[in-house]
């Protein structure tokens, strides 16, 4: 006879408000779950295969598609980590309030999490991809191209995995740009460069005030939220311990299952991308025919995007100053992205850039047009210019004027609907990565967000508080295509509650995630560029 924790004595006693937690996942529910996740990877599998097929892509060596296979499973399994680490996020509230029962309110907040994913904007795909050395990105099919890869995702692997473990509510999005800078530095010390030129700090930065402020959103919002709606409405009950293990009044409860499902669905939409984006590199990385650009775009695209051209060209040029360039543009532009330094080789090196976009463009008359010999180094001129265009809308030293960032902005915007795109195949893989890792491993953390933050039971006032807070925080952060820690929002937004309600803190628990809250960003760092190092050896 095994002895049983307070908890699930607790649990078994009358009017204990403890949910029960233990509910394990019967025979035809595993076999379920296996069969969707087979289904996804086949899913995943056909889709490259038709893709490839439809580009005309001649196979010559299997070794390629033997690494995007490894290399796609290791970036849905991150996907999957990030799910049933993150599912405390959204449903330790309705758990904790009884609102809904574990095993509803975890299959509630996968659904929703798939929705998220399916429906999201590809901004923060593309916010995260930005982070990444150009140089890298550049040739993100060659050996450190890999070796960038599954660093970054084995690093942010291993470190989520640790801190579930541990049950600590850590961030995935801190836990990934972490791996991302120390793949950068690593890079760059490699390089023989100074190894802060390896990342692009100006992004990071922007990153890191969304990360470094989001919990303190949480926290005094959801405090704030709780008083006024002590104010406003007026029922005791609601800032009270639940009696038992009875659901709320049908109206609150509705509010809380609610805000999970917006949690829940804010989580997918934003973090669900941070693995989309990676999926697309190495997709371009492995099979660039296909994916390299945009085939899908109408033969529309190229005149608009010929005009589009020319006006850039001419702002550009005028900035020349007289220079001329009759070697490779591309070094000089490159050589302004790691240097974040404006030269006079830099303005008419990019004008030329942009005049030889346009000109292979027109040459083919559609992107699915451009032979493969050459997709590659278009998709490569076309990503170049479009990060020394947003590099200079953010340079003093550029002294642009507005009408020159617009038309600079237009033309940024037709580069990015050539190059900046997710197939829906990619979507509803991550969707369903995601969507099913959360239904797995959800116990531990949850107990710390139920049970560890607060010194008293959660009230329903005060999950409702901070769901509405989160699922705020998370879709306006999205909106903006900023990365930001589901995790910390809700966990803050939980603490800011028990603070405002008086129930007290517990200061062992606060210690805690703020510990791995300090911790994630360098661990995440030097595993990852420790990884690069071995993984640069032996590719």
């Amino acid at each position: 006879m095994t002895a049983l924790s307070s908890r699930d004595i607790a649990s078994t006693q009358v009017g204990s408000p403890q949910p029960k937690l233990d509910h394990p996942m019967g025979i035809k529910t595993i076999l379920i779950f296996l069969a969707i996740m087979a289904l996804g990877l086949f899913f995943a599998a056909w889709n490259i295969y038709r893709d490839i097929a439809a580009a005309g892509t001649t196979v010559t060596s299997i070794l390629p598609f033997l690494l995007l296979g490894v290399a796609l499973l290791i970036a849905l399994g991150f996907e999957f980590v990030n799910g049933f680490h993150d599912t405390a996020n959204a449903v330790a509230t309705v758990i904790y309030t009884h609102s809904l029962a574990p095993p509803v309110a975890v299959v509630w907040s996968g659904f929703f999490n798939f929705l998220g994913v399916l429906l999201s904007s590809g901004a923060v795909a593309f916010g995260i991809v930005s982070l990444l050395p150009v140089e890298l990105i550049l040739q993100v099919g060659s050996e450190a191209g890999f070796a960038m890869v599954f660093a970054m995702l084995i690093a942010a692997i291993i470190w989520n995995l640790g801190t579930w473990w541990l049950g600590l509510p850590a961030s995935s999005s801190h836990t990934l740009i972490g791996s991302i800078i120390g793949v950068g530095v690593a890079n760059a010390l490699m390089r023989g460069r100074d190894g802060t030129s390896g990342v692009d700090w100006g992004k990071a930065t922007e990153i890191g005030y969304a990360l470094l402020l989001s919990p303190v959103v949480g926290f005094v919002c959801a405090a704030i939220l709780l008083l006024l709606m002590k104010l406003i409405i007026r029922k005791p009950e609601l800032y009270r311990e639940p009696k038992g293990t009875g659901v709320p009044p049908l109206w609150i409860r509705g509010l809380l299952i609610f805000t999970s499902a917006g949690v829940s669905f804010a989580h997918g939409s934003n973090d669900g991308q941070k693995g989309m984006g990676l999926i697309m590199l190495i997709l371009i990385g492995t099979v660039p025919t296909a994916y390299a650009l945009n085939r899908t775009l109408p033969a529309a695209y190229v005149p608009s995007f010929v005009k589009d051209s020319q006006a850039a060209s001419k702002v550009v040029e005028a900035k020349a100053a007289g220079y001329s360039v009759l070697s490779d543009p591309r070094p000089a532009v490159t050589n302004y992205l790691t240097a974040h330094h404006l030269d006079e080789g830099t303005y008419p090196s990019l004008a030329v850039l942009i005049r030889s976009i346009a000109n292979d463009v027109q040459t083919y008359g559609t992107l699915g047009k451009i032979p493969a010999a050459q997709v590659g180094n278009t998709r490569n001129d076309m990503y170049l210019a479009s990060e020394a265009i947003r590099f200079l809308q953010k340079d003093k030293a550029a002294e642009l004027s507005k009408q020159d960032i617009a038309t600079l902005a237009a033309y940024k915007k037709s580069l990015d609907n050539a190059t900046k795109f997710i197939p829906d195949w990619v979507k509803v893989s991550v969707a369903l990565a995601l969507g099913l890792g959360t239904m797995i491993g959800w116990k531990r953390i949850v107990v710390t967000v139920g049970e560890k933050i607060g010194k008293e039971h959660m009230t329903y006032g005060q999950g409702a508080a901070a769901e509405l807070v989160a699922m705020g925080t998370i879709a306006a952060a999205d909106s903006f295509g900023l990365p930001v820690s589901t995790t910390h929002v809700l966990s803050s937004g939980v603490a800011g509650t028990m603070a405002a309600n008086g129930s007290g803190v517990q200061m062992s628990t606060v210690r805690s995630l703020l510990l791995a809250w300090v911790l994630t960003l360098p661990c995440a760092i030097g595993l990852s560029a420790f990884l690069f190092f071995v993984f640069r050896h032996l590719f």
